[in-house]
């Protein structure tokens, strides 16, 4: 994977791009990637902390003593608190404001500006939380954080997708979800380290070291440079081809650079890109996008990561076996996503995506099957050899996800949207993401309260519903150059190509027509304003 030229032909009317793989695009990657580095540390250092007898003492005392009390509360339900769901849930109702604004910032300020307003945000998150003295600066802190993420899921995959050469940019668009995995195991061990220090102040470190991953995006942000879409859209034409000549490490980028420009002139004509995203013809794209979302989050994915520890702790590993159980489940996480990353342009999306779905499903009813039968509401533990063998079944159903539908919910409608509506898309999708995320994190405890273990059951439904949509309705994308997306991919499909007749829509937009003869912009973010 050194250099050399590559073609986007696909028939009539394709244009060839050149282009090498060079260190400047990979190392802006990297830094760019590290906001998921941060939302990743968020995710797995609540399950932890809210796991220490030192924090709930702190701010959750009544908690603290339904876990203490023997036999007065079911196993399922001894954690079943809305306050404790708050602390998690916060940072993701958070995001999803901020992403409003984050829409906005991404086309007039541009990706690089965006991320660093990110930083920003995620390191007076960990001020107010490392030092939080009450609830109300608690949760001020998981606020702040939640802004952070709103920003940062907003810029980084749209970065990520615009700044690589298309044949690596499933692979490189994964170093986001990547770096989510890698900050969950980090966090993760963290907890487990900070579990054990005396005086009740480990937690602090916990919520303090997150400023890490805070910095090192800030300091991403500052030294990377913006892509060459963002610099076109905003008027900056030779700043643009400059880096435009940087990251395609060739003096062959006129045919590319000519057009972005086209896509940026047709872009600033479509007055309202929010509004086009329901158009007839956008509306694949936007199913499918929303689909995706919702179904990321109905794996169960995220109720394991953010309460490992306390669903350990609650099938009765005990609390230093449930944090050591849970780092596993980590770097099991981290693992299977490197497969992502060497596979998802080889094998494809779909082929990830329906494999995953099949290994999910036989592991979570596997792990209701043991549970039903082995914990009951006031079982003091779980014999270690099931126990280890829902720890085993657990490591299965993440590794599946963290090879599908945890990057390939990002990586596919980053790479799918039109040109028109590019940036309003990714808003949708990160704002319907954090929706879900925020109901799944509120209500899983309470959840598991009343299903027990049926909920794997409940999760395990939804894959299976999953699985069936993207068999009939995802259709393949890898090796697609985004400029070539429509005529290559929606309208070779047996259902969406249904929805790809422009003349509904003449005469509805301005520059819309237009927006047909060039299809997609290779990653290029299209709104010029709300």
């Amino acid at each position: 994977m050194t250099g050399g030229g590559f073609s986007t032909s696909s028939g009539a009317g394709a244009v060839q791009f050149e282009a090498k793989i060079t260190p400047i695009v990979i190392i802006s990657c990297i830094m760019a990637a590290t906001g998921g580095l941060m939302f990743g540390y968020d995710v797995g250092v609540s399950g932890g902390v809210t796991s220490m007898d030192d924090f709930l003492k702190k701010f959750f005392p009544v908690v603290y003593r339904k876990a203490k009390e023997k036999g007065a509360n079911s196993n399922y339900c001894k954690y079943d608190n809305q306050g404790l769901q708050l602390f998690t849930s916060s940072l993701y109702l958070a995001g999803l404001t901020s992403t409003f604004f984050a829409s906005y910032t991404t086309r007039r300020l541009g990706r690089r500006l965006t991320m660093l307003i990110a930083g920003v945000f995620f390191i007076l998150g960990v001020i107010f939380n490392a030092a939080a003295q009450d609830l109300a600066m608690l949760i001020t802190g998981r606020i702040l954080l939640g802004c952070g993420v709103g920003f940062a899921n907003q810029a980084v995959p749209l970065f990520l997708s615009e700044i690589a050469p298309t044949r690596i940019r499933g692979g490189l668009n994964i170093l986001f979800q990547l770096n989510i995995t890698i900050g969950i195991l980090f966090a993760n061990l963290v907890n487990y380290g900070t579990a054990k220090i005396k005086g009740g102040w480990g937690w602090r470190v916990s919520l303090g070291l997150a400023g890490i991953p805070a910095a090192l995006l800030t300091l991403g942000a500052i030294f990377v440079v913006d892509t060459p879409n963002s610099l076109i859209e905003r008027g900056h034409l030779d700043e643009g081809k400059s880096v435009l000549r940087k990251i395609r490490g060739t003096d062959n980028i006129e045919p590319e650079f000519l057009e972005l420009v086209e896509a940026s002139r047709v872009a600033k004509q479509v007055k309202h890109p929010f509004r086009n995203l329901l158009k007839r013809r956008n509306r694949p794209q936007l199913v499918i996008a929303v689909a995706l979302q919702i179904f990321q989050q109905f794996t169960g994915i995220n109720a394991i990561m953010f309460y490992a520890p306390v669903l350990f702790d609650t099938v009765g590993f005990g609390s230093d076996a449930a944090l050591y159980s849970a780092v596993i489940t980590g770097a099991v996480n981290v693992i299977s996503t490197v497969v992502s990353i060497y596979s998802v342009d080889k094998l494809g999306r779909r082929a990830l995506l329906l494999e995953a779905g099949v290994q999910m499903f036989l592991s979570q009813v596997v792990i209701a099957i043991v549970l039903g039968i082995k914990v009951t509401d006031h079982s003091e533990n779980l014999n270690k050899g099931y126990a280890i063998f829902v720890v085993l079944m657990v490591c299965t159903f993440v590794s599946a996800f963290a090879w599908s539908w945890g990057p390939l919910g990002w990586l596919i409608p980053s790479e799918t949207f039109p040109l028109e509506t590019r940036s309003a898309g990714q808003s949708v999708t990160v704002c319907v993401n954090l929706l879900f995320t925020f109901v799944i994190a509120q209500a899983f405890l309470s959840m598991l309260c009343h299903f027990k273990f049926g909920i794997f059951l409940f999760f395990s439904g939804w894959v299976f519903i999953m699985s069936f949509f993207v068999f009939f309705l995802v259709p393949e994308t890898k090796n697609v150059p985004i400029e070539e997306m429509t005529e290559r991919v929606w309208k070779q499909h047996w259902l969406w190509k249904r929805f790809m007749d422009y003349s509904l829509d003449e005469g509805k937009g301005n520059g819309e027509v237009n927006a047909k003869k060039i299809g997609n912009s290779n990653g290029f973010e299209p709104d010029s304003q709300l």
